[in-house]
C-alpha cells in the first residue's frame, strides 16, 4: 500500500460526520437508481418476452454476480490501493446501465438479451464498488464510531431504496415502465457528481483513522490468492453457518419473480408493483433495526426466525388474494432486511478478527452461488407447479434451520 500524506494535511478537510453523510447521500441517490429498477425487473423482462425461468435466472444471476465477484474485487482493492477508482467505476456502471434499459424495446428481438446484460452489468458494478466503498467509509467512521457511522449510512441508503420505486411508480402511471427507467438517469447523475466531489475533497479517507499508521508496510505475510478465496483455515462451524445462511438467501424468492407473478396474473397493475417494492424496503429497514437491537440483547437465536419467514414467502406472495400477497411481501422484506444486516454479525462471532474480511468474502461467495441456483429453480418450479415450489422452499428452510440450530449451539459467541 502506498505512503499516505501526513494526517496534519487533513486539517482543512471536511469533518468526519460530514464525510459520513456525504457517503450516505451518494448511496441514497445510487439506491434510487438500482432499487427503483429492481422494483420493476419482473414486469420489464415479461414485457420483453421473458418466461418465469428467465426472470428467475436473470435476477438470481444478478444477485450472484453482486455477491460472488466481491471475492475478486476485495483483494484487488487491497492489493492495488485503488479504492476510489473501483468505487467510482462501480457506481458508474449503475448510473449508466439502468437508464439504458429504457432502450430495450427499441431493439426488437435483441431487447431481452440487452436488458439481461444491462441488469448483470449493474450488479457487477455493485460487486466492484462494495468492498472499496466499505473500506473508505470504515476509515472515516472510526472518528465518529463505526456503529453510528455505518448506521447513518445505512439509514440514508434505505431512504433511496424507498424513494426510487416511488419515482418509478409515478413515471409508470404517467407514461410507461420505460419512462420510469429513463428518469432514473437523474439520480444516477446526482450520485456521480456527489461522488466525484467527495473524491476531490477527501482524497485520503484513511487520514481520519487514527488506528492506521501514516505509512503502511508490506511486512505481513499473505496467503495465496486462491487459498484466500477458498477460505483456507476457516472453521467447519463457519462453513456450516455460511451454508445455512445461504440456503435462506437461495430459498428467498426474488422480487423479480414476485413482480412477474403480480403482473402476469393481473393481481396488481404494473404501476403498483414498485409501490409494493417500496413498502418492502420500508419493512427491510425496520427489520434491520429491530432484529439488530434484539440480537445485541439476546444473541443469535433471533436469527432462527429467518428460515420460517423465507418458507412463508412463496405460499403467500405468489397467491391471488391481495391480503396474502401483502403479507408475503412483508415477510420477504423482513427476511431480506435480516439477511442484509444482522445475519452477517454471527460471522464475527465465528471468525477471529484477522480473518474476518476473508470470511465475509467467502460468505458472500457461497450466498451468491445459492442465489443463482435458487433464483433459477424458483422460476422453473413456478412455471410448473406452485405447490412444488412451496414444498421445495420449505424443505430447504428446514435444512437451514437444522444447520443454524446446530452451529449456534456449538459456537459460543465471542463478544
Amino acid at each position: 500500500m502506498a505512503v499516505r500524506p501526513d494526517r496534519e494535511a487533513a486539517t482543512s478537510a471536511p469533518s468526519a460526520w460530514r464525510v459520513v453523510w456525504w457517503f450516505g447521500f451518494v448511496s441514497l441517490a445510487a439506491d434510487m437508481v438500482y432499487e427503483g429498477a429492481r422494483s420493476v425487473y419482473g414486469p420489464v423482462l415479461a414485457a420483453l418476452g421473458a418466461s418465469a425461468v428467465v426472470v428467475g435466472l436473470v435476477t438470481g444471476a444478478g444477485e450472484a454476480v453482486a455477491l460472488v465477484l466481491r471475492l475478486a474485487f476485495g483483494p484487488v482493492a487491497d492489493r492495488t490501493g485503488r479504492y476510489w477508482s473501483l468505487t467510482i467505476l462501480g457506481y458508474g456502471l449503475t448510473a449508466v446501465c439502468v437508464p439504458l434499459l429504457a432502450l430495450a424495446p427499441r431493439l426488437g428481438a435483441a431487447g431481452l438479451a440487452f436488458a439481461a446484460t444491462m441488469i448483470l452489468l449493474e450488479r457487477l458494478g455493485k460487486a466492484i464498488r462494495s468492498p472499496s466503498k466499505s473500506a473508505l467509509l470504515a476509515h472515516v467512521a472510526t472518528s465518529v464510531g463505526r456503529g453510528r457511522g455505518f448506521g447513518v449510512h445505512k439509514a440514508l441508503d434505505q431512504v433511496g431504496a424507498f424513494a426510487g420505486p416511488l419515482v418509478v411508480s409515478a413515471a409508470v402511471a404517467v407514461a410507461s415502465v420505460w419512462a420510469g427507467l429513463a428518469v432514473l438517469a437523474v439520480p444516477g447523475a446526482v450520485a456521480m457528481l456527489l461522488l466525484l466531489a467527495l473524491r476531490r475533497r477527501v482524497p485520503d479517507p484513511a487520514s481520519y483513522d487514527a488506528s492506521v499508521p501514516p505509512v503502511a508496510t508490506e511486512d505481513e505475510p499473505r496467503r495465496g490468492w486462491w487459498a484466500e478465496a477458498a477460505g483456507a483455515g476457516l472453521s467447519g462451524d463457519f462453513f456450516r453457518y455460511a451454508v445455512a445462511a445461504s440456503l435462506t438467501t437461495g430459498g428467498l424468492v426474488t422480487f423479480g419473480i414476485i413482480g412477474y407473478h403480480l403482473t402476469i396474473d393481473g393481481v396488481l397493475p404494473v404501476a403498483a408493483v414498485p409501490l409494493l417494492y417500496a413498502a418492502a424496503m420500508a419493512v427491510e429497514a425496520l427489520a434491520a433495526l429491530v432484529v439488530g437491537s434484539v440480537y445485541d440483547r439476546t444473541g443469535p437465536r433471533v436469527l432462527l426466525v429467518v428460515p420460517v419467514l423465507v418458507a412463508l414467502v412463496p405460499a403467500l406472495a405468489l397467491g391471488s388474494a391481495l391480503a396474502a400477497v401483502l403479507a408475503g411481501v412483508a415477510a420477504w422484506g423482513f427476511a431480506q432486511g435480516v439477511q442484509d444486516s444482522t445475519i452477517k454479525a454471527v460471522v464475527a462471532d465465528l471468525v477471529a478478527a484477522p480473518r474476518r474480511a476473508t470470511a465475509y468474502g467467502v460468505f458472500a461467495g457461497i450466498q451468491g452461488l445459492l442465489a443463482v441456483v435458487g433464483g433459477t429453480a424458483a422460476g422453473w418450479l413456478y412455471e410448473r407447479s406452485l405447490t412444488a415450489l412451496v414444498v421445495v422452499v420449505a424443505v430447504t428452510q428446514v435444512v437451514a434451520l437444522v444447520l443454524l440450530v446446530g452451529t449456534l449451539r456449538r459456537s459460543a459467541p465471542r463478544r
